[in-house]
């Protein structure tokens, strides 16, 4: 398979120094720094995500993306997600273009639904048609991305008539993926339409989405695709040793948790079960060492060529996130790569029976 890439993924919270809260601009201006230290210390890709809530700054990702292209010059520049459904594509396009014009070709998208459905009322979107909108804009990004010209019609937005769209990007696109929460019908529209996926775990046990990496690979097969990138997005926290990991991380980690549980409605967070998820489940927090094994153990169940840790939590220490970050890249990185020569293991398909794909879903032969 490809090389194995890692790259960190900041959701734009906001960070404190010595106890005091950051401002917005502040916390802008460190994930800038950010990006730069991740390209000195060897990351493959950094990334910002879109969202529409406080102490969350990412809701101007091309604009983040563009500051950083200029005070980078090798790391590749992309969305953790992109929330498609309430862009338009129009102007996704031509911001990315833009961001991709400016860093030399390194722009990327993670493209999604939305997990997070702030932005549906923001922008004046109904969540009822939450798939539907997806799905007609999805395809017109894709035709502006893929044809010189398009001519277009939709529910959802305007016709095009022979639109070229300036600034260009590369013949075919930007790389661009596609994120998923756990719905296979996500991966069978992946594989549909030729785009890597990635694949948000932030809880439980992360294996169970080796099924899901599965079908991906058939479902390319059975549309005569070409294998593709699979990647993982995890949360996590990297120190010295694995008691400083997770007593800081846990700290910081748990209100945010604890808050999401009330909103959402599931089980608020204990010290057993977040001992367990850091375990077992899909939190990499530890030594370097500890999360290199964790790394390697779940590149080879998912069939994954990417990995990217969202490394920032909600005021979680400046110098907290750039200790994780340096040992992200200077250590856990390079002894996964090793781990992985050592032991490949099988990031192929294993010999389950190929699925059968009819339309958008897929039956799996039994």
């Amino acid at each position: 398979m490809a090389e194995l890439e890692f790259g960190l993924n900041s959701f734009g919270d906001v960070a404190t120094d010595g106890g005091r809260v950051l401002s917005d601009a502040e916390t802008l201006r460190l994930m800038v720094e950010e990006a730069q230290l991740a390209e000195s210390v060897g990351l493959d890709v950094f990334s910002v995500g879109e969202h529409y809530r406080e102490d969350m700054v990412d809701s101007a990702t091309p604009v983040v993306l563009g500051a950083a292209a200029q005070a980078t010059s090798t790391i590749r520049l992309g969305t953790s997600v992109t929330v498609l459904s309430t862009q338009d594509p129009v102007r996704l396009y031509q911001q990315f273009s833009t961001v991709d014009g400016i860093s030399g070709g390194r722009a990327q998208l993670v493209l999604g639904r939305a997990s997070a459905i702030e932005s549906f009322p923001l922008f004046g979107y109904d969540i009822a048609e939450y798939e539907d909108i997806f799905d007609e804009k999805l395809d017109l990004f894709l035709r502006l991305m893929r044809e010189d010209r398009v001519t277009w019609s939709g529910r959802y937005r305007s016709p095009l008539e022979s639109v070229r769209l300036r600034p260009r990007m590369p013949e075919g696109g930007i790389p661009a993926w596609i994120g998923i929460g756990g719905s296979p019908d996500s991966v069978i529209r992946a594989a549909r339409h030729g785009l890597p996926l990635m694949m948000a775990i932030i809880g439980g046990k992360p294996e169970r989405f080796a099924g899901h990496a599965e079908l991906y690979l058939r479902a390319l097969a059975q549309f005569g695709q070409p294998e593709l990138p699979i990647g993982q997005h995890s949360l996590g926290l990297i120190a010295e040793t694995d008691d400083e990991a997770k007593t800081e991380h846990w700290e910081y980690w748990q209100p945010v948790v604890t808050a999401l549980s009330q909103e959402r409605g599931f089980y608020p967070p204990t010290a057993e079960r977040y001992a367990q998820e850091v375990a077992t489940g899909a939190l990499y927090v530890g030594s370097p060492e500890t999360v290199a094994q964790k790394l390697a153990a779940i590149v080879r169940t998912n069939h994954l060529s990417r990995f990217d840790l969202k490394y920032d939590v909600r005021h979680l220490p400046v110098k907290a996130r750039e200790r994780s970050i340096r040992l992200f890249g200077e250590q856990v990185a390079p002894r996964v790569r090793e781990l992985i020569a050592e032991d490949p293991g099988d990031w192929r398909l294993t010999g389950r029976h190929t699925a059968q794909i009819v339309s958008a879903r897929a039956k799996t032969a039994q």
